[in-house]
């Protein structure tokens, strides 16, 4: 028998190669030896009135975790999660993956107002945001809520006809046909076998590695025991952004916190902010059939909100300026707004001055955390 060896001496291998399935194919790079599962800072367990600067109830970051017990995350399943989310291979025609429309750049989430879907369509609501996601202790997923868990969620896109055009079982012969994943299904369940369950699984736990920990926030929130406390590493006008944002009205305050809750800044629950007078958009209403849910809203972290503009669940906020005037002035009286922004009739609009306006805004750019946007555990694996 002739050995491979002769045959390339022979000028026979390249050819014969050639007609193997698959044999020709570059091996992926390797992923590294990266740790997703994010070491969580002290002040992201405590809990506290934040000494006296802090809306009431405030809740301590680790107590709004919805990892499931059955799927927590570990090194080999967001690594796998990691390829899944980068795969242009799982649209219909091979052009769109989950990070087409939330980019690691521009905090997970995507700059046009509606997201391109594999066939030129636009998606009907602006991309989300996903740092921190693993922080919202109702657990559901999508502006309107509509998945009751992240496991259900990160499939809806492969099968929506706008965004991905496929159905689970063609997502599955997909992943089967590159041999490539098969060493990442073994090593993280302890075989090759693949089926939605354990693709969901694995995008669900990459998604959770995304917690934000290294903005200037977090690097002041370090140095002081309270939150109401001035961080050593901010400006005069970063510290008074953050008493405003955190402090309640009685207290001097602007309440921003009543919505965006914790160190991790993440919603308390979907609710209406006063975007429209009549519902435009039924949301979470849509869902449930209630009325009294019409206009309600998921709203994400504000983790890197000032990378991921366009802003609202329909991007109508080019920027942070535009969002600072909605919550200053032009709030609107909905049925469904919470009793703490008006009187039955009238809202009572916040009219930051210029001042506060810009101290606000400060403050939002130091959460923005430049690890997450550019670290290679979260980036393009090049597969």
């Amino acid at each position: 028998m002739i050995d491979r060896h002769s045959l390339f001496f022979l000028g026979l291998w390249f050819p014969l190669v050639a007609c193997v399935p698959g044999a020709a194919d570059e091996p992926p790079p390797p992923l590294g030896d990266h740790d997703y599962r994010v070491e969580l800072p002290a002040h992201f367990s405590e809990h506290g009135n934040g000494g006296g600067a802090m809306p009431p109830g405030f809740d301590a970051l680790t107590d709004l975790d919805n990892q499931p017990e059955d799927n927590r995350v570990t090194n080999e399943g967001a690594a796998l999660g990691r390829v899944l989310f980068y795969d242009v291979d799982l649209s219909s025609n091979r052009t769109i993956a989950c990070a087409s429309c939330h980019l690691q750049e521009r905090g997970f989430s995507d700059p046009e107002v509606l997201s391109e879907g594999f066939d030129g369509g636009r998606t009907g609501r602006h991309s989300m945001g996903l740092a921190n996601a693993r922080f919202y202790e109702p657990g559901s997923f999508f502006w309107d809520q509509r998945a009751e868990t992240l496991e259900e969620q990160v499939l809806m896109p492969f099968q929506d006809p706008v965004e991905m055009g496929m159905t689970l079982d063609e997502v599955i012969a997909r992943v089967q046909e590159d041999t490539n994943y098969e060493a990442l299904f073994e090593a993280a369940f302890g075989d090759a076998d693949v089926d939605s369950d354990r693709i969901s699984r694995a995008l669900a736990q990459f998604v959770r590695s995304m917690v934000s920990v290294n903005s200037p926030y977090d690097e002041g929130r370090a140095q002081v025991d309270f939150i109401a406390e001035d961080f050593p590493n901010f400006t005069d006008e970063e510290n008074e952004g953050k008493f405003l944002f955190y402090a309640p009205p009685p207290q001097g305050g602007l309440g921003c916190a009543h919505c965006h809750i914790s160190d991790g800044q993440v919603a308390i629950g979907p609710r209406s902010n006063g975007l429209d007078a009549e519902t435009t958009d039924p949301g979470l209403g849509e869902v449930t059939g209630d009325p009294n849910h019409d206009g309600l809203f998921k709203a994400p972290s504000l983790r890197n909100v000032a990378d991921r503009a366009p802003y609202m669940h329909d991007g109508r906020f080019a920027d942070l300026d535009g969002v600072l005037e909605h919550y200053s002035s032009e709030v609107n009286f909905h049925p469904n707004l919470p009793g703490f922004w008006h009187n039955g009739q009238t809202v009572f609009q916040l009219s930051f001055t210029a001042d506060e306006t810009a101290a606000l805004k400060a403050f939002l750019e130091t959460l923005s955390d430049p690890e997450l946007l550019t670290h290679e555990r979260w980036s393009d694996p090049g597969w």
